[in-house]
């Protein structure tokens, strides 16, 4: 309780055990007395006990006991009885033989059952050995018994016993009482009725003890120096009755109480220190608040000594042997320490105050496993707050009210806030005691001790809320004590997501966290819930913030949505429904139905947090690849990566990049929306047509075509062709056409760099277009996909076969892109590589010396070449745009080949033979890459030109002013009126007039050129 521990030469037979070291954190409410242990507050409260009961059987009187229910008193108890307190109406058959407790009855507390001699003594002998003299053992003085008949233990042996007191110091104080009766003051003490309260007997003790009626003088000295002690507290330190500085009876005591501590003092009769201290004990002792007269000495009824003694007292009742158990004679013992109150100035209020901490301490002491005892305190609690309602309570009854209860609570509480750690299935049962004792404890203390509502707000302390609430503090508390220790005991920090196999510990921690829920809920919410509605859901929301607070702790230092995460986070959902369950099911009967209490769950989201992370996974994934993009935009040459693989480098990387990508995308362990597998397809297909568009910029064809000569006319025989024909006679040299059909005896294929890289290019979207092709049937046959609600497409059918394709828009530009690749390279590789042999060289002259042979077999060695390095599945397609190009040129010679050439009606036989070869030659080119009927259609528009070349100039006028007229909207053209002249578009047709004025300018005959020159005055070409 506070006090220091003495050291003595005579050990105590058993120290009662120090609340400080049986539970450190029970605060001793009883005020701190310096000098004075637990074992002088004993030996002091059975001394001041055998002095009251002197009178009664077994103390050395000669009546019997009498048990009644004083009405008369005059300490505001009242006129009914209270169990657990002196007065109660047991009427046993004699000392010593209770066999029923009325007090252990009402307080719950069980029958000791034992046999009638569980207590008894010797025959006419006092409880010792034959040896229990000054020498013997004092463990020996109550513990060894004789063999011999026995009778049963007055209530003054089982005091004697229960407060281990040794024979040789109760025969001291046997003596001391003697003496005091019979001595010198007899008159004095017989004026005064012989009441307990006119005795000073610490003050008897010292006049009639001598120093050899100890075992050694160190021993009196001790003992001595205990008296003197009380005689300190009692008076000078603690007393009853205020006392003012300046008394001298007071600074004397003090002198002398200071002189004893290194020196016995003189106690004989002519001593004039006893004198001295025997005048200042009875003045301090006989003081009265006003002066007037007392029949009442004060000596040990200030507080808090008394209470201290007191305390001492009560804790007789418990069994010597059996400490959990209270004596079966506890009324009578009950009914004897009522004659203490006057000596300690004790009530029936303060009594029920101390005897429910004496029940309440010694559970605690005794390791809190007799539940009878916290039953006991808390029926005792009923007795206290009806004392606290009292109009005339004392000013230190509801200090000592305050400091008791506060204790009392804040220990109860201390187990609450932790209750998993206190308690389990086992002891449950005293957990159901603990609640209603912190509650009872607490409504006295804000009902009934002034100002404590106030104090405990300031500190910060719950005070002022209803008992739900105060459940649900606690079992917050509770759960998060509960789970920082699994916490610990699996070595986890704050910085758990700094270790490694975070998600397999949080896996373990969900399953440990489940099973401390199903554990709330079976074992502890059934006993909260008699004071909190939905004491299960409170613990459920608490666990779910503790385990989501860690979560998201995990998720914000980890970005990747691994396998190992996904499985956590679905572990962390299933875990949630678990406690969300628990909530509702705690809630059914709530007028709200438990609303409030699942508002306070923020959820865990782990289906969002799964989504988010995908979504933020393809962002990652779809920024790779724009970088791949730009890579390649910087760094692709166009050259094939192997023979096998005849298409760009960058196009690989790509793919490589999106099918690992959508590989670990189909592998990702939770099932997909069709929505989000639309997320990652629309920004990889916006990456393909980034891609496709970058492929396919390679110019256009204009920028290959020649530019359109001016129309001119051609005179019947031109002076270039007279001069060429007489220098070729003089000096011997050859006509152009004629060197260049000697050149087409030794063709070479003229396919440049830049028309290969076109090629693959266009290897390069046909490469994507199949890639495509098993990406759509990776995500078709995927059973990780599944419908979403409210898919902005429904109802797809994934199929395979199915015209609907995840890349629908991706195929649509690599068809375009394909198509422009395939008629830029046809173009270049005809306007520009094979210009030499065809456009630059055919017909330039005359036609018999520049027919289209030589171009033909530069021309198939530039289509082996194509074919070798093309693609198969996009030979087809570039073929027929370089049979496109080649028709394009032809045309252009005939309507367009400038002043180099010209023809003559009789050439129309030979030029039609050498179109002829040319769609042959694109006929038989492959194994039947494009079909016969596809070169007729594509041939149409040469056909047609080529027969206006066969038809007469006359007929070439006439089908010109008829539709050249019908093409400007002027009808007939009158007399004096000129044709217009047509527009060149381009789209050459035999019936378009520009075609047959092209076809007339480069008609060779008299009656062409008048025409040109009336008309439209045409020059001349230049020779």
């Amino acid at each position: 309780m506070g006090q220091l521990t003495r050291s003595s030469t005579q050990p105590s037979p058993r120290a009662d055990p120090d609340p400080a070291e049986a539970i450190s954190d029970l605060v001793w409410p009883f005020g701190k007395l310096e000098g004075l242990d637990r074992d002088d507050f004993r030996e002091a409260a059975y001394e001041i006990f055998f002095t009251a009961c002197r009178s009664s059987p077994g103390f050395g009187g000669r009546s019997a006991i009498t048990y009644y229910n004083p009405s008369d008193e005059k300490d505001g108890s009242g006129s009914g009885s209270s169990f657990g307190q002196p007065g109660s109406p047991v009427k046993p058959p004699g000392v010593g033989m209770a066999v029923t407790s009325r007090v252990k009855r009402t307080l719950g507390l069980k029958m000791m059952r034992k046999s009638p001699s569980r207590r008894a003594s010797s025959v006419g002998a006092a409880p010792s050995s034959p040896n229990g003299g000054a020498g013997s053992s004092p463990r020996s003085a109550f513990s060894s018994l004789p063999s011999r008949p026995r009778r049963p233990m007055t209530s003054a042996e089982i005091m004697r016993q229960q407060m281990r007191v040794t024979e040789q110091s109760d025969n001291r104080l046997r003596k001391t009482l003697m003496r005091t009766l019979v001595g010198q003051l007899i008159q004095f003490f017989e004026q005064m009725g012989r009441r307990a309260e006119t005795i000073i007997l610490p003050l008897e003790l010292l006049r009639h003890l001598k120093p050899s009626e100890f075992n050694d003088p160190q021993e009196y000295h001790f003992w001595q120096k205990r008296q003197l002690k009380i005689f300190e507290v009692g008076l000078l330190l603690h007393p009853s009755i205020p006392l003012e500085k300046s008394n001298e009876f007071a600074i004397r005591l003090r002198e002398i109480i200071q002189a004893s501590e290194h020196k016995a003092i003189d106690t004989g009769k002519n001593s004039e220190t006893m004198k001295s201290l025997v005048n200042c004990v009875v003045s301090l002792s006989w003081r009265t608040a006003d002066g007037s007269p007392t029949d009442i000495c004060h000596w040990a009824d200030g507080y808090p000594i008394n209470v201290h003694i007191y305390i001492a007292l009560l804790y007789s009742i418990f069994d010597i042997k059996e400490e959990t158990l209270v004596l079966d004679e506890v009324d009578e013992l009950l009914e004897l320490m009522k004659k203490t109150w006057s000596t300690l100035g004790i009530n029936r209020s303060i009594h029920n105050l101390c005897f429910t901490w004496v029940l309440f301490e010694h559970y605690i002491m005794t390791g809190q496993v007799e539940g009878d005892l916290l039953g006991a305190s808390l029926t005792m609690l009923a007795e206290v707050a009806n004392d606290a309602k009292k109009v005339d309570r004392e000013p230190l009854y509801v200090k000592m009210l305050a400091s008791a209860l506060t204790s009392l609570k804040r220990w109860a509480e201390m187990r609450l806030l932790d209750y998993h750690q206190n308690f389990h299935k086992g002891t449950i049962g005293l957990m159901e005691s603990i609640v209603p004792l912190v509650f009872s404890a607490a409504k006295i203390l804000e009902e009934d001790v002034p100002g404590y509502l106030a104090v405990e707000l300031e500190k910060g302390e719950m005070a002022n809320i209803s008992s739900g609430n105060r459940v649900d503090y606690y079992v917050r508390s509770s759960l998060r004590n509960a789970f920082a220790k699994i916490l610990k005991d699996r070595n986890i920090d704050g910085a758990v997501v700094e270790m490694e196999e975070a998600s397999e510990v949080l896996i373990k921690l969900a399953n440990e966290t489940e099973r401390l829920a199903a554990m709330e809920k079976e074992i502890f919410s059934p006993v909260l819930k008699k004071w909190h509605p939905v004491a299960a859901g409170v613990a459920a929301v608490t666990l779910h913030t503790c385990y989501g607070t860690l979560l998201k702790q995990y998720l914000v230092a980890t970005s990747a949505l691994t396998e190992e995460t996904t499985t956590l986070l679905h572990r962390a959902g299933k875990l949630e429904k678990v406690l969300v369950q628990m909530v509702v099911e705690d809630s059914v009967e709530c007028e709200d139905g438990g609303k409030a209490i699942v508002r306070e769950m923020v959820p865990y989201e782990v289906d969002s947090i799964i989504l988010n992370r995908m979504k933020q996974w393809i962002q990652e994934i779809l920024k790779k690849g724009k970088e791949l993009l730009l890579r390649a935009k910087e760094t692709e040459t166009w050259n094939p990566k192997s023979k096998t693989e005849p298409y760009a480098h960058s196009a690989v990387e790509l793919m490589k990049h999106i099918k690992d990508s959508l590989d670990s995308f189909l592998h990702t362990p939770v099932n997909l929306s069709e929505d989000l597998v639309h997320t990652l397809t629309d920004g990889l297909e916006h990456l393909f047509r980034d891609y496709i568009t970058f492929v396919a910029s390679c110019g256009s064809k204009q920028s290959y075509l020649p530019i359109l000569p001016p129309l001119t006319r051609c005179s019947q025989e031109t002076k270039f062709s007279k001069l060429w024909k007489r220098a070729a006679c003089s000096v011997g040299i050859e006509d152009p056409g004629q060197n260049m059909l000697n050149e087409g005896n030794h063709p070479r294929p003229s396919t440049s760099r830049g028309t290969q890289r076109l090629y693959i290019r266009l290897n390069t979207l046909h490469f994507l277009n199949s890639q495509l092709n098993s990406l759509d049937k990776t995500l078709s046959l995927s059973s990780k996909i599944v419908p979403s609600p409210h898919s902005r497409i429904n109802n797809r059918n994934r199929q395979l076969g199915d015209s609907s394709s995840y890349f629908d828009h991706a195929r649509s530009a690599i068809h375009v892109a394909t198509q422009h690749v395939c008629e830029v390279a046809a173009y270049r590789l005809i306007f520009r590589d094979s210009n030499s042999v065809f456009y630059g060289s055919l017909y330039v002259g005359d036609v018999a010396n520049a027919r289209i042979r030589p171009a033909l077999r530069t021309l198939k060695q530039n289509l082996t070449l194509l074919c070798a390095i093309v693609t198969e599945r996009a030979q087809p397609l570039a073929l027929k745009e370089v049979m496109r190009a080649s028709f394009e040129a032809f045309l252009m010679v005939l309507l367009a080949g400038g002043s180099s050439r010209i023809f003559f009606r009789s050439d129309h036989q030979m030029i039609e033979e050498d179109f002829e070869n040319l769609k042959r030659m694109f006929c038989t080119c492959g194994e039947g890459l494009i079909v016969e009927d596809a070169v007729n259609i594509e041939a149409e528009t040469v056909d047609g030109v080529v027969a206006l070349m066969g038809q007469s100039t006359e007929q070439l006028m006439e089908d010109f002013s008829i539709v050249a007229c019908e093409a400007s909207g002027i009808g007939v053209v009158g007399a004096g009126q000129k044709l217009p002249m047509p527009p060149t578009t381009g789209r050459w047709n035999r019936s378009d007039p520009n075609t047959i004025l092209r076809v007339l300018c480069h008609r060779n005959d008299r009656a062409a050129n008048y025409f040109l020159k009336r008309s439209f005055q045409l020059a001349k070409r230049r020779g």
